[in-house]
């Protein structure tokens, strides 16, 4: 078989698995209670004290605790505009219980990750998964990369005060 056919064979290959993986993602994207129910199997999360992140990659701005300022109670108002984005950009992938779909399911996800890791994986997913450890082992873990979703700060914040009422 000549080169050009086998790379062309791997391209097929790679497209398939791709669509494929998509096709779960989307097939998968619920995550009512009956998934809630389920449980996880996969390896509990890091607790959010584990190490840091290597220095960001120049250019990015990574998101740090002090811009981050949760109130004392839920803002309904943000958590509603929150629910908004992720019945449309991240149901297909993550569960409001705790158990994983294709990325980790949001139930008690504020107890294992600090909210400023949470927007730079929202915001800043190839950063993280160069620099962070705790990316990179779900990454490993999930065998997706989190698509870039183009959420501004404001949408990724009210994605975390969503997450708060979970």
């Amino acid at each position: 078989m000549s080169i050009n056919k086998r790379i062309f064979s791997r391209s097929i290959f790679k497209g398939l698995g791709m669509a494929s993986a998509m096709a779960l993602a989307v097939a998968c994207g619920g995550g009512g209670e009956e998934a809630a129910a389920t449980a996880d199997k996969g390896a509990a999360a890091p607790a959010a004290t584990a190490e840091p992140a290597k220095a960001a990659p120049s250019g990015i701005a990574m998101i740090t605790a002090d811009q981050i300022k949760l109130g004392e109670k839920v803002d309904e108002g943000m958590a509603a505009k929150g629910k908004a984005i992720y019945e449309v950009k991240c149901q297909a992938c993550h569960s409001t219980g705790s158990n994983r779909v294709v990325g980790p399911g949001w139930k008690g996800l504020l107890e294992q990750r600090k909210p400023e890791w949470i927007m730079n994986m929202i915001l800043h997913t190839d950063a993280m998964l160069e620099t962070d450890a705790n990316a990179q082992a779900m990454l490993e873990e999930c065998l997706v990369r989190m698509p870039n979703q183009n959420l501004s700060m404001d949408e990724a914040r009210e994605v975390v005060e969503f997450m708060r009422t979970l």
